[in-house]
């Protein structure tokens, strides 16, 4: 199981929004985005285009990428229509008071 590192406080993440952060001594892009009291951890290159997911809007459960309008099922990572088809790794978050943390391990 991976380590969880501390990315930032749940109050800097928008209800209803996103926020990008980078992750570990890889500095591995990670989108972060919040409904309500949950926060979903996915990563943060679009697989069809590489760009920044975390420069999208959250729709109805989905992450869409700015670029070509692709989303991302925020839970899953999987796409939800074209043109991507292939999904993003999706990592396990937990909340520790104010914290969240990101572990980097997928999620099965």
């Amino acid at each position: 199981m991976s380590a969880f590192e501390k990315v930032c406080k749940v109050a800097d993440i928008p209800d209803g929004g996103v926020i990008g952060v980078e992750v570990g001594a890889d500095e591995t892009p990670v989108a972060l985005v919040r409904k309500g009291e949950d926060v979903f951890a996915l990563h943060d290159v679009c697989s069809h285009a590489e760009v920044k997911l975390s420069e999208g809007e959250v729709y109805d459960g989905t992450l869409e990428c700015w670029l070509h309008g692709s989303c991302f099922d925020i839970h899953t990572g999987k796409p939800t229509g074209p043109p991507a088809t292939q999904p993003v790794n999706v990592y396990t978050v937990k909340i520790d008071g104010d914290d969240v943390l990101v572990s980097l391990s997928k999620e099965s």
